[in-house]
């Protein structure tokens, strides 16, 4: 008699088992694939026992739901046994996806180890049928059922493999797989079935266990064991998913901090310390392959009066094209890198100093041609220094010395052009480098001094103040004046903390001034340009006045027409917070800019400082007469007082007297002297 008859709700639980076998099945694929070590290992031996467990309940609860006329018993040890067989083939199986590739040769034995496995499993199953009379087969549809399952086995076990990666359309896909594969486990199931026959007077044996409340427990049971792996999968598959995609920005934010680091924000050229790593590179691969290249220090020629007469924005329009231009002509390898401000560094290979003239010429070429900034058109030249490995420089701060000290050797030739390193040239560099790093020292050596120039009440006095001239006490060059000192001062940001000095010492002195009865002098201060920059300027002056109890009218803040007129509206905000709070400003070098005098009517300056440049030019008569004259009218106009700085002839002084200069100064008048011989200077003043 063959099986012919089944319960229907079991057939569609087993087939929702098969199902849901399967689906886990790919499930813990996934989470071996993209687990390791200790992990990797529970997940294919939880896989596998899960997977395992829902098969050999597959084909027990569709055993049970055959309708015998007998009830159905079991023989324990070969219930267990298939059991194993199931557990065992899916461990299998699960170990042979999880590998990295799974090609031909691997998946066809594969197949036919876990297809024999299932066969195995499902015919130890029957076998564990306790009846009177052995069970007799039909070998075509055992033949049958057999092919179904290697076949299944092969489908499963490539479609595992596939579908193991983690992805929203492999969700969907697995899902219809975990379909395919479950009807085709159940199907091979169903087609063994029919294979078995049982004669009419086949009954139970009284040994085994019962099959009544088998199917319930054994549903239960794989029902739960595959639900809860499933879930505990999918669970796991979610929080790795939100730890990739937090490891995955954490990643990106890595990517654009080193990007920040080593790449400057404006032009996106390397910067200095990824420059630095590639010569380093490069000097690294010549000294390996006997090579050598060629290190250029590039600096634009009229930058600065760029950002002064057309702001900073322009400026950085102006540096974002030049990087295009050069850029545009390089070829091969090479590092183009910016380190700061208008400086360029250029590291390329070059095989002869030929090479290295031809490709500088072209550079400086590129950039002799105007720029069209909307609405400006704006002209700036190109000064090269060139350093060739291994002759001018052994590592890389040498080349870089060398390099930058042949571009300063360019622009005292006139700019626009190029040279090469020479040794006469590290004379001036290294002299240029040992000032520099003199000049760190300097403050803390006490060997800044400020020096006072008298300034008089035209035409010849009293005395109404003095204006502080910064000087270096050096102890081996003697007393150096700013000129010398000042832009390296600038250049490395030393300015500020030194600017900042020199308002608290002049403070200072004008107390001790004070307390000796001279209450009506002032004193002026110069701030340059980046000193002016800083936010804590304000309140660097104010503790300065207030620490030395010197009142804000007496001390004057001289700011250069050039350095005024950079940022305007900003100017404008910071002295007139100054001049609120009683400080007094002066417009300096007065004449030399390119000023806006709508701007210069909203600086609230108590004075204007006519540059010396027109003062020692003036004989009576010619252009220097003519812009002198129009200065003083200007700045009458505007209420302001005009000081006449560079006075070095009696005619000077009575020319400009007779304009309406309110305060003079200069050499005739006296010249800038120590604090200590301020006193005598003084009273012989008065006495003449």
């Amino acid at each position: 008699m063959p099986v012919s008859h089944y319960d229907q709700i079991l057939v569609v639980v087993s087939f929702i088992v098969a199902i849901l076998a399967s689906y886990t099945a790919l499930n813990m694929a996934g989470r071996v694939s993209v687990s390791s070590g200790k992990a990797a290992r529970v997940w294919l031996i939880g896989g596998g026992f899960a997977m395992g467990t829902g098969i050999w309940a597959m084909h027990f609860i569709g055993m049970l739901a055959m309708e015998l006329a007998m009830s159905q018993r079991y023989d324990p040890f070969l219930t267990a046994i298939s059991m194993a067989v199931a557990i065992g083939s899916s461990l299998f199986a699960l170990w042979l996806v999880s590998a990295e590739r799974l090609r031909l040769r691997r998946l066809l034995p594969g197949s036919l180890v876990l297809g024999t496995g299932i066969v195995s499993m499902h015919y130890i199953g029957m076998a564990a049928l306790q009846v009177s009379v052995p069970v007799i087969w039909d070998f075509f549809w055992v033949g049958v059922s057999i092919v179904i399952a290697m076949l299944a086995s092969l489908a499963a076990l490539w479609l595992t493999f596939r579908l193991r990666q983690e992805a929203a359309q492999v969700a969907v896909m697995r899902a219809g797989a975990a379909l395919l594969m479950g009807v085709a486990i159940a199907g091979m199931h169903y087609t063994g079935m029919m294979a078995a026959h049982f004669t009419a007077h086949a009954h139970a044996l009284d040994q085994g266990m019962n099959g009544s409340w088998l199917a319930v427990l054994v549903s239960v049971m794989a029902l739960s064991i595959l639900a809860i792996t499933l879930v505990v999968s999918m669970l796991d598959a979610r929080l790795q998913a939100r730890t990739s995609l937090l490891a995955s920005s954490l990643a990106q934010a890595n990517r654009e901090l080193a990007e920040m680091a080593l790449h400057d924000t404006l032009t996106r050229l390397p910067n200095r310390v990824l420059l630095q790593d590639r010569l380093e590179q490069a000097i690294s691969k010549a000294k390996r392959e006997g090579s050598s290249f060629a290190l250029m220090f590039m600096d634009l020629d009229g930058f600065k009066n760029v950002n002064d007469g057309y702001g900073h924005d322009t400026g950085d329009k102006l540096l974002v094209a030049v990087t295009a231009r050069l850029s545009g002509i390089l070829k091969g390898q090479y590092t183009l890198a910016r380190i700061g401000g208008d400086e360029f560094v250029l590291l390329a290979e070059s095989k002869t100093p030929e090479e290295a003239a031809s490709l500088a010429s072209a550079l400086v070429s590129v950039i002799d041609r105007p720029f069209v900034l909307d609405p400006y058109e704006i002209m700036v030249t190109l000064s090269v220094g060139i350093t060739l490995y291994p002759w001018d420089g052994k590592d890389e701060r040498e080349l870089m010395f060398n390099a930058d000290a042949a571009m300063y050797h360019t622009k005292h030739m006139g700019r626009n052009g190029y040279h090469f390193f020479q040794p006469s040239m590290n004379q001036l560099a290294q002299t240029q480098l040992q000032l520099m790093n003199d000049l760190w020292q300097a403050m803390d050596r006490r060997e800044l001094m400020l020096h006072y120039q008298p300034k008089f009440q035209a035409p010849s006095g009293p005395i109404v103040g003095f204006e502080a001239l910064l000087r270096w006490q050096h102890p081996k060059q003697g007393l150096l004046t700013p000129e010398i000192f000042l832009p390296l001062a600038e250049k490395t940001g030393l300015i500020v903390p030194i600017g900042n000095w020199v308002i608290d010492e002049a403070c200072r002195q004008l107390s001790e001034w004070h307390s000796q009865g001279h209450t009506d002098w002032s004193v002026a201060v110069n701030l340059s340009s980046l000193q002016f920059e800083q936010t804590s300027l304000i309140e660097t002056v104010m503790n300065s006045l207030e620490r030395h109890a010197i009142p804000p009218g007496k001390l004057i803040l001289e700011v250069t027409e050039t350095t005024a007129m950079g940022n305007p509206d900003e100017s404008v905000r910071i002295l007139t917070e100054l001049t609120t709070l009683g400080v007094k400003a002066s417009i300096d070098d007065f004449g030399t800019g390119y000023s806006s005098l709508l701007y210069l009517k909203r600086l609230p300056a108590c004075e204007l400082k006519i540059d010396k440049a027109f003062v020692s030019e003036l004989s009576g008569e010619g252009e220097d007469v003519t812009i002198v004259s129009a200065i003083v009218a200007l700045a009458k106009t505007l209420n302001l007082k005009v000081v006449a700085e560079g006075v070095e002839t009696e005619m000077q002084q009575r020319f400009l007297t007779e304009l309406g200069c309110n305060t003079l100064q200069g050499y005739l008048l006296g010249k800038p002297i120590s604090p200590d011989a301020v006193a005598a200077f003084s009273a012989g003043h008065q006495q003449s």
